[in-house]
């Protein structure tokens, strides 16, 4: 398993320009690929280091296949762009002109960069925040746009491409069961996607550019003043920035946490309350009206949490062969997919 000594942190703070001793580090993330293969050599690792200098910072380290020095440090300049241009983000330090440095390490290879630490993590999302969201990313993209800047790495959705977001595959990998079950209602289903994609197809072609990618997904904070940040530039890529600003609104709508006074209204309050912020300082083109939808339906009706991870998934329900789950399921996608009502 990888590790550090306090040496190991010292010399590579020292080599990002930081002259302080280091007085105490502490892991704050790692993902155990030893789960799977004890002997392997991938890394993914995030550390907290404490310099005596009275700062605090944060140390990642990487061995991933597409986490190359390459991608890593074209995303860490497309968040010193943001940084210099207004956003709050945190500071990224550099080593010899490069914002991100190969090591090894106790026998590992890894990609390592070094920035700010900041406080004041959210995980709760009320709709200040979510306006304040909304206009934050609209801000970043106009960054991206104004500047052509680009990251040439996979981002989590793009409704056109495989994606980590929204599991037709998933449902489509199923077909033998779901036919046996009801396959005019499965036949209708696919035919009804290949649709919602026809309709999403004309904007294949738009210019792509720089985001963030997973801005809402406990990757906000705030300042003491009260300025809304983003850190983590893990899954930064280049996206159509119509896609990315719908996903990020679900994000924020579904994947957080709410205060209690929300119950039961906060998706279509916090999904709201993220479109106007982003519409009010970077609207959608008439094009991107007319598309949205259909792009809301799609990622509705295969939305990848309801797929595969609530406790009655549709992934779950046919791996128990539990008949009328199956069709309630697929009745409920066909709705989704149908529901053109979302508007903006």
């Amino acid at each position: 398993m990888f590790t550090l000594t306090d040496k190991d942190i010292e010399s590579v703070i020292h080599d990002f320009g930081i002259a302080a001793a280091l007085v105490s580090f502490k892991e704050i993330e790692r993902y155990n690929y030893e789960e799977d293969d004890p002997y392997t050599k991938q890394v993914r690792l995030i550390v907290k280091a404490v310099p005596d200098d009275g700062s605090a910072l944060v140390l990642r380290f990487k061995n991933e296949d597409d986490a190359t020095q390459k991608v890593i440090e074209a995303q860490s300049r497309f968040a010193v762009l943001l940084y210099e241009n207004g956003i709050e983000t945190p500071k990224v330090y550099a080593s010899g002109g490069n914002y991100a440095r190969e090591y090894t390490i106790n026998g590992y290879e890894v990609v390592v960069t070094v920035e700010d630490f900041k406080e004041g993590e959210l995980r709760e999302v009320d709709p200040e925040t979510a306006r304040d969201t909304g206009e934050l990313l609209a801000r970043m993209h106009l960054i991206a746009e104004e500047n052509d800047f680009h990251v040439d790495s996979e981002v989590l959705f793009n409704p056109l491409e495989d994606n980590d977001l929204v599991f037709y595959d998933s449902f489509e990998s199923k077909k033998d069961k779901l036919t046996s079950v009801d396959s005019d209602l499965y036949d209708t289903i696919v035919r009804k996607h290949a649709e919602l994609l026809e309709r999403i197809e004309p904007l294949r072609n738009d210019p792509q550019y720089a985001v963030q990618g997973d801005i809402s997904d406990c990757n906000l904070y705030r300042t003491k003043e009260g300025t809304l940040g983003v850190f983590d530039f893990n899954r930064s890529g280049d996206n159509n920035l119509f896609f990315d600003a719908v996903m990020q609104a679900f994000f924020e709508a579904r994947l957080m946490d709410y205060p209690e006074d929300l119950a039961g209204k906060q998706e279509k309050t916090v999904f709201a309350a993220f479109l106007e912020g982003y519409l009010n300082v970077r609207p959608f083109t008439n094009r991107e009206k007319a598309v949205f939808p259909y792009l809301y339906a799609l990622i509705d009706a295969f939305w990848g949490v309801d797929m595969k991870w609530v406790d009655k998934s549709h992934t779950k329900t046919v791996k128990e062969a539990d008949d009328a789950s199956i069709r309630q399921w697929m009745r409920e996608i066909y709705r989704r997919e149908t529901d053109l009502g979302h508007t903006v």
